[in-house]
């Protein structure tokens, strides 16, 4: 037995050569690696308010699609019944409705010329900012309101359940 192989029978560990250190050390290298992704992994899965946020987004955004789904059927079934309305409906009726139509926008144009001449100019002040406001806010008010109804619409026929 030489001397080297002495000291390693007293200790009971080999004495790595200079390859076995280079792959001891890559070895020590990819263990911390795949140690540090496990504790990324296990502190995700303990992230319960992220994991919170996320079902959140993902639940509003579903439910977004769903409105704008729902919102585009209801859109197309009022076309739909308009035009099944018009096609039934007889001459004489649909010309005495457009007039009619007519007389009460005119009558409307004039109430509310009316209401603008008595109203105070700092109401108006308002109110015109509000109307802007709403113009350039049309898409989201719209989805707004087709959310509204929706979520009135479901919760009558429920009602009737």
């Amino acid at each position: 037995m030489t001397m080297k192989e002495e000291s390693r029978a007293d200790i009971g560990t080999p004495v790595p050569d200079a390859s076995s250190t280079d792959e001891l050390r890559e070895q020590a290298e990819r263990t911390r690696d795949e140690l540090g992704r496990t504790a990324e992994a296990l502190g995700a899965k303990a992230d319960v308010k992220a994991q919170a946020k996320e079902k959140s987004a993902a639940a509003r955004k579903q439910a977004s699609e769903k409105a704008s789904l729902v919102a585009d059927q209801i859109r197309e079934k009022a076309e739909q019944a308009t035009e099944r309305v018009k096609d039934r409906t007889p001459d004489p009726v649909l010309e005495k409705t457009a007039q009619a139509a007519a007389q009460v926008r005119e009558t409307a144009s004039k109430a509310g010329q009316y209401a603008a001449d008595k109203t105070p100019d700092p109401v108006l002040e308002k109110a015109g900012r509000a109307t802007s406001i709403a113009r350039a806010n049309r898409k989201p008010l719209l989805a707004g309101g087709a959310l509204l109804a929706v979520v009135l619409l479901v919760r009558r026929a429920r009602g009737r359940r």
